[in-house]
């Protein structure tokens, strides 16, 4: 069993680096943990929150293209159970760069909305508290 204090880093390649750092620390508030140029061949940012338990990590292979996402369910799913704090998060998101996209599954779109970076890949706002 992993344990609780465990933190989760997501990482994901792209070709934009630099664009899609600022778009996610833009539209999800997320501060610039760690950021590094030419470690073994690879740039990075790593971006989140000093107390919350996960980050999302960007990197660029230099001399490599990743292209676009391989498929359109490749998702970072974030549940917000206020109103409010739903909407704004949705404007920031399109202020971010991000445009709003139809998600291929409908059940994103009862009570969500799906957003598409550059890299096309997406994020999910759910509008909901998450259950099991």
């Amino acid at each position: 069993m992993i344990p609780r204090d465990a933190t989760l880093r997501v990482v994901r390649p792209t070709d934009n680096l630099e664009q899609i750092a600022v778009m996610y620390s833009k539209a999800l508030g997320f501060e610039m943990l760690k950021q590094f140029k030419d470690h073994d061949g690879f740039d990075g940012v790593v971006l989140g929150h000093q107390q919350h338990a996960y980050h999302l990590e960007f990197i660029h292979q230099q001399g490599a293209t990743v292209g676009k996402a391989p498929s359109q369910e490749h998702l970072l799913v974030f549940y917000i159970d206020c109103s409010r704090v739903w909407e704004r998060t949705c404007r920031n998101m399109i202020d971010a760069g991000f445009s709003v996209v139809e998600s291929t599954n409908p059940y994103w779109e009862n009570v969500g909305k799906t957003f598409e970076d550059v890299d096309g890949y997406r994020v999910v706002l759910q509008n909901r508290d998450w259950d099991c």
